[in-house]
């Protein structure tokens, strides 16, 4: 346990969040996904876990050490329901409702077709795959910067 730290963000999970650097983008899945094959395309290659949580919970814990990146239009996107892509998911309001507290302000959550999704998932720095089992809890999250403090 580390103090002021999330005790969800494991040793794996803080490595990778320390280790982005800005404009680095992490996706966060839910147990649907197929997490572990398209987590080998990733610049870790290997699959990240944030276990018995849905989806808003680890997206808030990631946020809380985080920051989206604000140079962008798509610093954080959701995968759209098939079939009916102006849809919004219960737990991709969640989700939403966790970004923009995280942020202090409304922040777009971009939908992305399903299969352009997992491509998009095949460049991400890692893959991170919760215990969410609604569907669609599936998103992806760019990392901005912290600005220096002011002189």
């Amino acid at each position: 346990m580390l103090k002021g730290i999330s005790p969800l963000l494991n040793a794996d999970v803080l490595h990778a969040l320390r280790a982005m650097g800005h404009g680095d983008m992490l996706v966060v899945v839910d147990t649907n996904f197929p997490a572990d094959s398209v987590a080998r395309h990733t610049q870790i290659g290997r699959l990240l876990r944030i276990d018995n949580v849905g989806a808003a919970t680890a997206v808030e814990a990631i946020l809380s050490l985080m920051p989206l990146d604000s140079f962008i239009d798509d610093a954080a996107a959701r995968m759209e329901v098939v079939g009916a892509p102006d849809e919004i998911p219960a737990v991709q309001s969640e989700v939403q409702a966790v970004i923009d507290r995280a942020e202090g302000k409304n922040w777009p959550l971009v939908p992305v077709e399903r299969y352009a999704f997992y491509e998009r998932a095949k460049s991400a720095y890692c893959v991170i795959q919760t215990g969410e089992r609604r569907f669609y809890g599936c998103f992806t999250l760019t990392k901005g910067v912290i600005a220096p403090d002011e002189a």
